[in-house]
């Protein structure tokens, strides 16, 4: 039997950003273990409605091999019996489109295309879904990832899936592969199941920002000699970063251990100071990485580092 994800998504490729995308909500448990399909150097797959999921490795196979995403859905519709019930969408790394909306899909069902996005939905409330994620991809302003998850948000203003909302998924992966997927893995996010999973997935997706910035903070400060422009740089960057202290301490202390490590301690005690002043248990962690290496062994430091007020 196959998955029945009833929802709607959004296939998009940012070709100034060179990054491929797919964005989902559903009133079905985990939608992102089964919906978005992504692959650096061939594209993206949404299958949904009465799922078939060997579309997302089919299509991605067929596109890496050089077919565009027309003709990758072309050649799969082709070969299934039940092409009629399913709902898909591609984009493939050059920004082609293509999609599919079965003529016994769940009524409200369509699609919209566009310059290098399709959104499609199925089992809607009303059907205006479509064209109003449409009209919020086009007007919002950002990055693919802002753009992809306003027009979740404006689906599910337009009232979205009939029976409400569980879960949802957005993957911003790099267009052009780098030979190590690990890295072109820009965002992965899924929220399984959630009485609010758009608001949940913004709340992540800030939170994986903030993560972003913070590395990037970070590598500022490596290197065998870090000079006055570099801490600038880097502290700034850092204070940049979305706000999500005092919550999470996290990016707070690895932070100030890396201006440590950069011979920066005056700079870095104010880093260990807040986040003392929410968890102190952290400054357990001080001796254990001088321990492990991570951080200076000297006595004098890690008595600074230990013995902040």
């Amino acid at each position: 039997m196959p998955q029945l994800a009833h929802t709607y998504s959004i296939v998009a490729l940012d070709p100034t950003a060179g990054q491929l995308g797919v964005a989902v909500q559903s009133h079905y448990f985990s939608t992102g273990s089964a919906i978005p399909w992504l692959e650096a150097g061939a594209g993206a797959v949404a299958t949904q409605s009465f799922v078939e999921v060997s579309y997302g490795p089919l299509g991605l196979a067929l596109m890496k091999a050089g077919k565009t995403a027309p003709q990758a859905l072309t050649a799969l519709l082709a070969a299934d019996p039940r092409q009629d019930q399913r709902q898909v969408a591609m984009v493939d790394m050059h920004g082609n489109v293509a999609v599919h909306t079965g003529a016994r899909c769940i009524a409200a069902a369509g699609h919209r295309t566009g310059d290098g996005y399709a959104v499609q939905a199925n089992l809607m409330l009303r059907a205006t879904v479509w064209d109003a994620m449409a009209e919020a991809y086009e007007e919002t302003r950002g990055d693919l990832a802002a753009r992809m998850l306003a027009a979740l948000e404006a689906a599910e203003a337009e009232g979205g899936d009939l029976r409400g909302r569980q879960s949802a998924a957005l993957v911003v992966i790099n267009a052009a592969a780098s030979g190590q997927p690990w890295r072109d893995r820009v965002f992965d996010l899924r929220i399984d199941d959630h009485p609010d999973p758009l608001t949940e997935l913004r709340r992540l997706l800030t939170v994986r920002r903030a993560y972003h910035a913070w590395n990037a903070a970070e590598a500022l400060l490596t290197g065998d000699a870090v000079d006055a422009a570099q801490v600038t740089a880097a502290i700034t960057t850092f204070d940049a970063a979305p706000d999500l202290m005092p919550e999470n301490p996290e990016g707070v202390f690895w932070f100030g251990c890396a201006l440590v490590n950069a011979g920066q301690v005056e700079a870095a005690l104010p880093y260990f100071r807040r986040v003392y002043a929410v968890q102190p248990v952290w400054r357990e962690l001080v001796p254990r990485l001088a321990s492990a290496g991570l951080l200076p062994q000297a006595d004098a430091v890690l008595r600074q580092l230990i013995e902040i007020v």
